[in-house]
């Protein structure tokens, strides 16, 4: 297997690229600066956003860094079932006092400036979401000299991932937080995703290219299970989101170890895609009756978010959280590196110890 990526970072520890402002470069670089590989979140931003985030985490870091693109959505959702499920929001709107966003504000999320702007201004690594890019867009990243990386929850995504030509893949489990970044989003497959080791281990006997695990993972020793099972680095969302330097709101950070928020569960109330949130009240109320319609209902419940946070009200917000949230640790970013590189080191310490002699 190729070690194009794992060289670019001493510590197999890869921070999940978080869109809606919570992958700043703030905390990219913080983690980079640590060893691990930071990331930033191209996801509901311009092309000219993503740019200025980019020049803004090269003056914060030399240390390679990763940015992560969604790829744009074809499959078309009723409009019918949009308008019944705005008609259901109505009373959210008159409560927070704003209108329901407009769903359709456009379905490639800039797909061809970012990668325009990636081709021209190339970046170290970049992985992409909800799909895999043609063969030439591959072979162009890699002229350009960059590592690219896609996301597959099954090992049939992941079979696509390595013909089409990327260097790595993502092994997304199904404890990850935030959006499950399946190729294609069909309803009959809600609630069958795999665990994570499963995953790596089906992933590990599909592909050749090497493999980042993805999904609830929150401590070294999780990490030394999941590179035990045939990855090459493990990546890590929920677990820098509570950090002082992610982007999320003071309310997501609390709702993490808040004993109000026992569980996360798998919803379409928030995107009209599967994803994993904290359980709240929007979440409740709406989430039986979401329709598959991504990313139109992202776009007309956007403005209920933003006003529940401004609201201060966690119970109307997208609290993404992945299974491992009330492991959360109240750490800076460079130092959550070090101490989960701290803890693999003793995790497989423990394993060599327990394999030898007796």
């Amino acid at each position: 297997m190729s070690s194009a990526l794992t060289d670019l970072f001493p510590h197999p520890i890869v921070q999940a690229p978080m869109a809606g402002g919570v992958s700043v470069p703030q905390l990219a670089a913080a983690v980079s600066e640590a060893g691990g590989l930071g990331f930033l979140a191209a996801g509901y931003k311009t092309a000219d956003g993503m740019y200025q985030e980019i020049k803004q985490l090269r003056g914060l870091t030399k240390r390679p860094f990763g940015v992560n693109v969604f790829m744009p959505q074809h499959d078309g959702a009723e409009s019918g079932a949009i308008e019944v499920y705005a008609h259901q929001l109505a009373g959210e709107a008159a409560w927070y006092e704003t209108e329901l966003g407009d769903p359709e504000s456009g379905r490639d999320d800039g797909y061809d400036a970012k990668l325009a702007v990636l081709l021209d201004n190339p970046v170290p690594v970049v992985s992409f979401h909800f799909g895999v890019p043609s063969r030439e867009v591959f072979d162009r990243l890699r002229r350009a000299g960059t590592v690219t990386l896609v996301t597959a929850t099954t090992a049939e995504e992941a079979r696509a991932v390595e013909q089409a030509g990327a260097d790595a893949v993502i092994a997304q489990g199904v404890e990850a937080g935030g959006h499950q970044g399946t190729h294609r989003d069909l309803p009959e497959n809600d609630g069958s995703g795999i665990g994570l080791l499963s995953l790596v281990a089906q992933i590990r006997e599909a592909v050749r290219i090497p493999i980042v695990a993805a999904g609830g993972i929150m401590r070294g020793g999780q990490i030394a299970a999941v590179l035990a099972a045939g990855a090459s680095a493990a990546q890590l969302g929920t677990a820098f989101l509570a950090t002082p330097e992610s982007g999320a709101n003071a309310l997501h950070k609390q709702a993490l170890t808040n004993p109000l928020y026992a569980r996360t569960d798998l919803t379409r109330a928030f995107s009209g895609r599967p994803a994993r949130a904290l359980v709240n009240r929007f979440l409740r109320e709406h989430g039986p009756y979401a329709p598959a319609a991504y990313p139109e209902i992202h776009h007309l419940t956007a403005p209920l978010r933003k006003a529940a946070a401004k609201a201060g009200d966690a119970q109307g917000m997208a609290l993404w959280a992945g299974q491992g949230h009330r492991m959360a640790r109240d750490l800076s970013a460079g130092r959550l590196v070090e101490v989960l590189a701290e803890e693999l080191d003793a995790a497989r310490t423990a394993l060599s110890a327990k394999g030898g002699p007796r």
